[in-house]
């Protein structure tokens, strides 16, 4: 399979950070310190969907007034564009009405972005709302990688952003060259190591393995980076047997990560309102970021689409 990935997913020239009013800002600052390292533009972009209500002096009528709406919410994100260019970083404001998914989506169909930024709701009282219907429909079908800034990610302020470790969820499946390559492409920028990781659930040990160990496919996992990356960044493999999500949660913090890599091809909508699929828990509770590629995104860089599964179905590096 031949992988052909854009240069500026991993080294981003134009980023679009997602905005709420008021804004998340934890997502906000880590969206400032990427567009400060690559020396990005940096797109703030929000929609709304409530308009301003405005009165005819003359006739007494009332009507939506779109232009007004449109300036108060743009209004709201000028403080933030001053603070980005305060740090000499490009910055564009951009409010458009509608719903939030489908503007982001559109609007990356209209313009040149390399990545999206945006922030997750906390958890509800019964555990829903872990990731957001705008952050769930995004990651599913934005056509460039998507960086996630869950609820219980850490400010990486103390350690200026810097991105030392990164995990990838991958297996020997085809999807994973793909998820693989692009880790190792961000570990390049970044000049950080990878450790990629592979879940191997109990019930499906035997198939897997088939009659191998863990170190022979820990060895066989090497090749998913292509050769001229080996000797541009430290690599390491790590299989081990049990459930997905507490494993990738548990070697994110083992590991320091600074960064999750998942792939999203199973990431269903059933699967997001039942908060069931493993890419949705890992968001909920990471202690760092998480980069999510969509099957768009999987499927232009050359990977063959898996078989179809139920949507709480785990396929290592493909959740």
């Amino acid at each position: 399979m031949a992988t052909v990935m854009k240069p500026g997913w991993s080294k981003p020239s134009t980023i679009l950070f997602a905005s709420e009013i008021p804004t998340n800002p934890k997502a906000f600052a880590f969206a400032l310190a990427q567009a400060r390292e690559f020396g990005a533009t940096l797109i703030l972009f929000h929609a709304y969907d409530t308009l301003v209500v405005g009165a005819s002096e003359t006739s007494g009528v009332r009507y939506y007034d779109y232009a007004a709406a449109a300036r108060a919410e743009k209004q709201q994100l000028e403080p933030m564009a001053g603070q980005v260019r305060g740090e000499g970083v490009t910055c564009e404001v951009v409010v458009r009405p509608g719903l939030a998914a489908d503007q982001i989506l559109a609007f990356t169909r209209e313009r040149e972005v390399d990545r999206i930024v945006m922030g997750t709701h906390s958890p509800g009282p019964i555990g829903k709302l872990l990731v957001g219907s705008v952050a769930e429909a995004v990651l599913r079908t934005a056509k460039v990688p998507v960086f996630i800034v869950g609820p219980d990610v850490v400010d990486g302020s103390y350690r200026n952003f810097a991105t030392q470790t990164i995990l990838c969820a991958a297996s020997l499946h085809d999807a994973s060259k793909v998820i693989a390559a692009f880790a190792a492409e961000l570990a390049v920028q970044h000049g950080a190591r990878l450790v990629l990781q592979h879940v191997i659930r109990p019930q499906d040990r035997a198939e897997i393995l088939a009659g191998r160990s863990l170190d022979e496919i820990e060895k066989d996992m090497l090749m998913l980076v292509p050769p001229k990356q080996h000797h541009k960044i430290a690599l390491q493999t790590i299989v081990v047997p049990g459930d997905p999500t507490e494993e990738l949660l548990y070697q994110s913090a083992a590991q320091q990560a600074d960064l999750i890599v998942l792939g999203a091809q199973g990431a269903s909508a059933f699967a997001a309102i039942t908060r069931h699929g493993v890419v949705y828990k890992v968001l909920a509770h990471a202690r760092c970021p998480v980069i999510t590629l969509s099957p768009i995104v999987l499927a232009e860089c050359g990977s063959k689409s898996e078989k179809t599964r139920p949507a709480e179905a785990y396929m290592a590096g493909v959740f």
